[in-house]
């Protein structure tokens, strides 16, 4: 065979075996592309809560365990109509109510657009409707979500700066824990005592939280009414009749659950509605708690932090690292036994703490003679023999929403659990809302002295001898 023959059939095989390889590098492809484009069109078919991870910060894309109990627990239908206009949608909620549907059968989501369905939302509210707001529905009960509850703005600083909060979870979750259910908690707020109106924000978080609230005078009535599941006394201005206490006293014996939240008044006593924690051998300081460690008062040695001891009510806080604003609080000082019930100290000043007995006309924050030595307790929880439950704040404006505000909210998530405590476990309580504002990471000066250090010093180094070493290492292998 010559030269040039074998040198066609040579080429002749090269060019074969090329587009035997091409053709089957194709094919390859084809098959994988296709596996990709099947795999795809599955996930689109899988529940949003299989497919998508939350790694935003305040977690605004997940929903709470709180959330997954009351749909769990759903065993009748309830339809969220989602209010929009098409192309209008917002992307958070939407995936939020994706996450709802996706998580129980019960829930189904339903679009209006109000362009294709005008007065489709005036049979649930009088309101002017926005886009993006939510109506929840089950049989006859329903309840209008406005887009303000779901994105909240509030002023904060005396006005200075604007926080901005996403509240998505705990509006629905409290719209379906209110449709489906057929009896809720009711709360009566005991009046005829100069008694303060509650201030807002509690208010509304107990609204959210589906406990109904109606005024009570017991100088009216002859018992505490058979459907209350808990009486609130808040900030009285004048004392209580005996009989009243009486009334309340029998309450608590028989079952009843009491909240207290009273502090000291000006030129007031208080001897007959302190006399109801007398029975269970705690007493109520004269005078106003000043605190004298350091780490236990903010501002003021009566504006106090104190510390958190565990209980069902107040467990939560401690495992978020919160901290409860006490202000102007009598000192409570419990005996070491009683036979009505059990005593647990919730809220506890240091023991540097005293009680002065100037009050509000103290002129000082030094303990003179006649103080009061603690250590006290300001805030009691008390299970009765029989089954009652009394709690008690001894600080009144602790709930006013500036006070509030100190504490990043804890102050009325602590009263709340401790109602929460006594009208039953409800899932629906206790979701916050998410910030939207940017968290920032505060470092101390020795910290930040010490990072500059190390990323402007001791990695540089570290990586020019790390190639250093790797030069010399080749140079070495080549020689």
């Amino acid at each position: 065979m010559s030269k040039s023959s074998s040198d066609k059939k040579n080429k002749s095989t090269m060019n074969r075996l090329a587009f035997q390889g091409g053709s089957y590098s194709l094919i390859i492809s084809a098959v994988v592309l296709a596996v990709l484009v099947v795999v795809n069109v599955l996930a689109t078919t899988l529940p949003s809560t299989w497919t998508q991870l939350d790694i935003s910060s305040a977690q605004l894309y997940s929903v709470t365990s709180n959330t997954k109990v009351v749909l769990n627990n759903l065993e009748e239908d309830v339809t969220i109509y989602w209010i929009v206009q098409s192309g209008s949608e917002n992307s958070i909620l939407q995936n939020l109510l994706d996450k709802y549907d996706s998580l129980s059968d019960h829930i189904s989501v339903v679009k209006k657009n109000p362009d294709v369905y005008p007065t489709f939302a005036a049979q649930y509210t009088e309101e002017t409707v926005t886009n993006n707001s939510l109506v929840v529905e089950c049989g006859d009960k329903s309840r209008y979500i406005p887009w303000s509850d779901i994105y909240q703005e509030e002023l904060s600083n005396y006005g200075l700066s604007l926080t901005r909060s996403f509240d998505g979870e705990g509006s629905i979750t409290s719209a379906i824990d209110y449709v489906v259910s057929e009896e809720l908690p009711m709360m009566y707020v005991l009046e005829g005592h100069g008694e303060s109106d509650l201030p807002e924000t509690f208010a509304e978080q107990v609204e959210k939280s589906n406990i109904e609230t109606q005024s009570l005078s017991l100088l009216q009535v002859d018992e505490v009414p058979e459907d209350a599941d808990c009486v609130l006394i808040y900030e009285p201005q004048s004392d209580l009749s005996e009989d009243e206490v009486e009334m309340l006293s029998d309450w608590v014996y028989n079952g009843g659950n009491l909240m207290v939240v009273a502090g000291p008044v000006d030129g007031v006593t208080f001897d007959n509605l302190n006399s109801l924690l007398e029975y269970y051998g705690v007493t109520v300081e004269e005078g106003i708690v000043i605190e004298a460690e350091r780490t236990n008062y903010v501002y003021y040695p009566y504006l106090l932090l104190p510390n958190i001891q565990s209980d069902e009510i107040t467990d939560a806080l401690i495992e978020e690292n919160y901290y409860v604003v006490m202000s102007i609080a009598s000192g409570l000082t419990v005996s070491s036994s009683n036979s009505y019930g059990e005593v647990t100290e919730l809220l506890t000043t240091s023991e540097s703490a005293f009680s002065k007995l100037d009050g509000y006309s103290l002129t000082s924050y030094d303990q003179e003679e006649g103080d009061i030595e603690g250590p006290f307790a300001v805030a009691v929880s008390i299970e009765s023999n029989y089954g009652g439950k009394l709690v008690w704040f001894s600080a009144a404006g602790f709930l006013e929403d500036s006070y509030n505000s100190y504490s990043s909210g804890a102050n009325v998530d602590v009263a709340l659990n401790a109602i929460s405590s006594m009208v039953g476990e409800r899932e629906a309580l206790a979701i916050s809302s998410r910030s939207l504002d940017y968290n920032y990471l505060t470092i101390s000066d020795s910290t930040s002295s010490m990072l500059k250090v190390v990323m402007i010093g001791v990695f540089p180094l570290v990586y020019l001898g790390i190639g250093v070493c790797v030069l010399l290492r080749r140079r070495s292998v080549q020689k």
